[in-house]
């Protein structure tokens, strides 16, 4: 079963984190003022993401087996490594998918059609880093869908209003935290002839990251005011902002080690955010 779990990517968690946490910020703000948010959603939600990452893994694996055999970093994962065949892949992919479908029906059925149209971006993004040097950009519209899916979960339909901000600000997300990613892989990205916005932005990454950050943290401004927020989650929105600039300011580029701590830590951007909505709806 260790190939199965490398393939899924269980050993490191967080992928699932940073596809949760969308999910989690919408099902908070959709929830009713003086309340919680609804456990069982964020448990189905959780559950979701593990397995909706996993399967994302495997379809961006089963692309990328001839590539990732060219990248220090990838190549001992099971596909180039020849641990699991790509047809044995491909089965396990299906029951990744067969347990996922088994959650989303569980939702409303607004939900079910909004969280089926997603899957297209999940089969496609890997594909992007071939012909386009904005991959991220393509990753932050498949990992920010929660963003819609948890609202229209909690109250039947999108508020758009509330939830496009909420999901641009993902996007924007997204493509700061992978863009330090992809600066772990670049020189290898060079050799196997894949792009990236790390390659992209090259020395000018400090700068590019300052600009998605701030567009990210004005988005949540907006989403707040939709929402009617108060001051917790304009607090926490100051404190996640501190962390994106304590990110973008002190990652060092050119070390592997570095980017990736730095990757690893917006599971604390995620949660920053999410307590603050927690407590403002509390105190509504």
């Amino acid at each position: 079963m260790l190939p199965y779990a490398q393939l899924m990517r269980l050993q490191n968690s967080i992928g699932t984190w940073l596809l949760a946490w969308p999910c989690f910020w919408s099902i908070a703000l959709g929830a009713p003022a003086g309340t919680l948010p609804d456990v069982k959603l964020l448990a189905l939600f959780g559950t979701g993401a593990l397995l909706l990452r996993g399967a994302g893994c495997t379809v961006n694996d089963l692309w990328d087996r001839d590539l990732d055999a060219k990248v220090e970093r990838t190549k001992s994962r099971p596909l180039p490594a020849g641990t699991i065949t790509p047809f044995r892949a491909v089965g396990f992919l299906g029951a990744q998918l067969l347990l996922g479908l088994g959650i989303l029906v569980q939702l409303n059925s607004y939900s079910i059609f909004l969280g089926a149209a997603s899957l297209g971006l999940v089969f496609t993004y890997p594909l992007f880093k071939r012909f386009t040097y904005w991959p991220q950009a393509f990753l932050g519209l498949t990992f920010n869908w929660g963003a819609l899916l948890g609202w229209a979960a909690v109250q039947g339909s999108c508020d758009w209003a509330v939830v496009l901000p909420l999901y641009a600000s993902g996007v924007c997300w997204t493509l700061v935290y992978d863009t330090i990613y992809a600066h772990q892989d670049k020189k290898d990205d060079v050799i196997a002839g894949v792009k990236s916005t790390a390659l992209l932005f090259a020395d000018h990454t400090k700068p590019w990251l300052s600009a998605f950050a701030a567009s990210q943290i004005a988005l949540l401004a907006v989403t707040g005011h939709m929402t009617d927020a108060g001051l917790p989650y304009y607090a926490s929105l100051a404190a996640a902002s501190g962390h994106l600039a304590w990110q973008i300011s002190s990652v060092q580029l050119n070390s592997r080690e570095d980017c990736m701590a730095k990757f690893v830590s917006n599971k604390w951007f995620g949660a920053i955010l999410f307590s603050g909505i927690v407590a403002d709806k509390l105190l509504q």
